[in-house]
């Protein structure tokens, strides 16, 4: 099968799940045989542009004329059987469909977030869960500044929202949505619920070098209030007053806007490491030898990539109980789930993490056996290339 993948990548500073994502089932497509051209267009690049082609970001974020005509050429040019369309912002935007309607050529839309109903695409403001936004009408997102805490930085997202709202229910010939909670969050947006599909994401078995477990947990995420770096911080400093003498450490991997707090929270602690972000080989080697690890979102995460890596490494979860997290892990089967938002209820999980080896270690076991059964890459796999046949069979 002839692909075309577009994707606007994040920034590298910040490594971002979607570009992994990209990258996983791109190279995996490959290695099955099939023929994947890449369409992108990178984040990176923003920081060398000239002063008057920054000015025009806004405007490009709502119609990119040049993306449009880029991607109609080569489509016209290499005439694949169907374009896989990831992230269209802020260097894409709805162009892309534009352009396969031109070219006559199917479109697969993976949704990764909340982008279609959410000007910040978490459906999360002021520290807190917030729908306002969720038929896709951003009337709320305007005048709170959602995006970036700034009206003007949300203008233009709000208007691709609201100008091109037709075209992405009408020029997507099949969605993938990432979970059953996304699905049913985004629903009110009114995407044709017959070409709505929902496939997790494809999660690669990872070889590290297995290290003997350690009485640690481990974060490994962005460090922002959305991913629940507040409550995972408060949740610790209550299990050390509940424990006396803790037995477990905590590792922090990650980077974001919250690094410096907790930094300084961290070196405060001894219990507590920072370790920064971390490349993805040393970061699973990090979970591998943890008891857990802790996924305290904030937000109704739209999957999760960290619990299913978890859970392939053989490492118990234990995470916020909502979002597509309650679909990902069965509570006290292959992990734990907690109260959201709950510095308590987290605390009294790690209690039990410090009391309870064993009982971690079955969980660890049983995600392990999970993994194989309900995320197994070769099926992930299966199932893409069955969403794609859907829209070739049945195109817009």
């Amino acid at each position: 099968m002839r692909i075309t993948v577009a994707h606007s990548r994040y920034r590298s500073a910040a490594p971002s799940g979607e570009n992994r994502v990209v990258d996983q089932e791109t190279a995996a497509l490959t290695a099955l045989g099939h023929d994947v051209e890449l369409f992108e267009r990178r984040s990176d690049d923003i920081e060398g542009w000239p002063t008057a082609r920054k000015a025009a970001l806004p405007a490009a974020v709502v119609w990119n004329g040049g993306v449009r005509r880029d991607l109609r050429e080569m489509l016209r040019s290499s005439r694949p059987d169907v374009v896989h369309v990831h992230n269209t912002f802020p260097l894409l935007s709805a162009s892309v469909l534009y352009a396969c309607r031109d070219a006559g050529v199917p479109v697969v839309a993976t949704l990764h977030n909340y982008k279609l109903a959410c000007a910040s695409g978490d459906f999360f403001r002021g520290g807190r869960l917030c729908h306002d936004c969720a038929t896709g009408v951003p009337v709320a997102a305007m005048w709170h500044g959602c995006y970036r805490g700034s009206r003007a930085a949300t203008a233009p997202v709000a208007l691709a929202a609201v100008a091109h709202r037709r075209a992405w229910r009408t020029m997507v010939a099949a969605y993938a949505c990432i979970s059953v909670s996304q699905r049913d969050l985004l629903r009110e947006v009114g995407l044709p619920a017959d070409r709505v599909f929902v496939r997790h994401n494809m999660i690669p078995a990872r070889t590290v070098v297995q290290a003997a477990p350690r009485p640690e947990v481990i974060y490994a995420g962005r460090l922002d209030a959305a991913k629940g770096v507040p409550v995972l911080m408060a949740g610790w400093d209550r299990y050390l007053s509940l424990a006396g003498s803790p037995g477990m450490s905590l590792v922090i991997a990650g980077s974001g806007p919250l690094e410096d707090e907790v930094r300084a929270w961290s070196a405060a602690r001894p219990s507590v490491r920072f370790a920064g972000q971390l490349d993805p080989g040393a970061c699973a080697a990090a979970m591998a030898a943890a008891r857990a690890v802790v996924l305290p979102s904030a937000w109704e995460e739209t999957f999760g990539l960290a619990a299913v890596e978890a859970m392939a490494l053989g490492v118990a979860p234990v995470a916020a109980g909502h979002g597509a997290f309650t679909e990902l892990i069965t509570d006290g089967v292959d992990g734990v789930l907690f109260r959201p938002s709950d510095p308590a209820a987290l605390a009294a999980v790690l209690e039990l993490a410090d009391k309870n080896k064993h009982k971690f270690e079955e969980y660890g076991r049983q995600a392990r056996k999970a993994y194989e059964h309900r995320f197994d890459p070769a099926e992930s796999l299966r199932r893409l290339l069955a969403i794609y046949q859907y829209a070739i069979e049945h195109p817009i």
